[in-house]
């Protein structure tokens, strides 16, 4: 691995090996936040409660507006820096940087409109609405500087979609009434504003899906009850309810095929950033390999001087746990490169196909550094607040967040076999 001294490479140029000047800099930001986010790690793990003074601490670093343009306030940074300063978080505290994903993806609802605009994919009387719609969203994380949560996901299924929305939204005099229930988007309660998809009561496709910046405090907007997770625990990802809540028309992205053609002038699938996700993984896993090499290293057989890491069963484990990390950085460094490249290297559905396979190999690998550090560093560190137990939790967690490998790969192999990639998002009728 690459030197992590900061005083040579922040921690997030482990992820990404080539860092340009503009990216070392942001970087470094990442990593003047990280003593405060190691600070509260094991508090915010016991308690199952977002640390809210990392509001503070990362927006004073000005780390809220890091994908947001500099136009708009923000720090001008791209994939490759979301990638890396999510992965240096989750080496620290996997939680907030979960969470800190969540935050800056909302960037991609204030970007991607703009793109589709750049493209020609909007109506010239439609330019007007989706542009001023983007550059809210963009401001409100840039210029002034606030948290904003993003909420797509239900708890609904069906099986023509990854994600399927049954939020629903009306109109009504001046804007629109949403009502429904978003199950996941970490800073529930934490955040400024929520991004919220839902679909419009005036159709049941994803041309008719639509997005809203709506204010925490918004009448009708409230809280899931708080869950108890395994591990990720302080991600405050306990999901909001909508009720009658009023969203006026310039806070509200309804646009016919507005979300359509977004998608289309994303690298990826959607929001074109999911990689960003799976980089809070490895750095958890990062984590984990750290700190089991220095305990197998320093710990001593009490008849020898000998490290414990030298038995062979020892070095099997060290050897195993090497592997599936490697094996995690080429998937998701093949990916960023996929998604970042200029020009691009595949098209766009190959993009989609192998993050879809991607996604599952990355968190699979992650988890298996944990049980094999687990394995290899026996009873003693089997704490629940030591690394390897809270890192052994929050990686099994990677398995499950989002869509799971296995529909990955199944995904991934009917674009393969047929061409056609499958759907990310779907609607549910009423």
């Amino acid at each position: 691995m690459p030197n992590t001294d900061s005083h040579t490479s922040p921690r997030g140029g482990v992820l990404i090996e080539d860092l340009t000047e503009a990216e070392l800099e942001r970087a470094h930001r990442v990593d003047s936040v990280l003593p405060a986010l190691a600070a509260r790690a094991v508090e915010a793990d016991r308690s199952g409660e977002f640390p809210i003074e990392h509001v503070q601490t990362i927006s004073e670093a000005g780390l809220l507006g890091l994908t947001v343009p500099v136009e708009y306030g923000g720090l001008g940074g791209g994939l490759r820096d979301l990638a890396a300063a999510t992965f240096a978080m989750a080496t620290e505290c996997a939680s907030t940087s979960l969470a800190y994903f969540f935050q800056c993806s909302g960037s991609s609802r204030g970007l991607l409109p703009l793109a589709a605009i750049d493209a020609g994919l909007f109506l010239d009387d439609d330019i007007p609405i989706v542009r001023a719609f983007g550059e809210r969203v963009l401001r409100r994380m840039g210029d002034e500087g606030r948290w904003v949560a993003n909420f797509a996901s239900e708890s609904v299924r069906t099986k023509g979609a990854a994600v399927t929305i049954a939020t629903e939204a009306s109109r009504s005099d001046g804007g629109w009434v949403i009502n429904g229930v978003k199950s996941f988007g970490c800073a529930t309660g934490i955040a400024d504003d929520y991004l919220v998809t839902a679909k419009l009561d005036t159709g049941d496709t994803v041309a008719d899906l639509a997005v809203f910046l709506i204010p925490r405090d918004t009448p009708g907007v409230g809280e899931r009850t708080k869950w108890d997770a395994v591990g990720m625990r302080a991600t405050a990802t306990h999901g909001i309810t909508l009720e009658n809540v009023f969203v006026p028309d310039d806070d509200s992205l309804t646009v016919h095929d507005s979300f359509v053609n977004m998608t289309l002038v994303s690298r990826g699938s959607f929001v074109g950033n999911q990689v960003a996700l799976s980089s809070v993984y490895v750095g958890a896993a990062q984590a984990i390999y750290d700190f089991a090499m220095n305990y197998l290293t320093i710990t001593k057989y009490a008849d020898s001087d000998d490290p414990i890491g030298s038995s062979d069963v020892h070095r099997q484990l060290i050897g195993k746990m090497r592997s599936h990390l490697d094996t995690a950085f080429l998937w998701a460094r093949r990916q960023i490169a996929l998604e970042t490249a200029d020009p691009g290297i595949l098209a766009k559905g190959d993009v989609v196909a192998n993050w879809r396979i991607a996604k599952g190999e990355i968190a699979d690998n992650c988890f298996q550094v944990a049980v094999h550090a687990m394995k290899a560093c026996g009873t003693s560190n089997t704490g629940m607040e030591g690394p390897i137990s809270r890192g052994l939790r929050d990686l099994s967690m990677a398995l499950v967040q989002g869509f799971p490998a296995e529909r990955g790969r199944l995904e991934a192999a009917s674009y393969l076999v047929s061409g056609s990639e499958g759907a990310q998002f779907g609607t549910l009728k009423s």
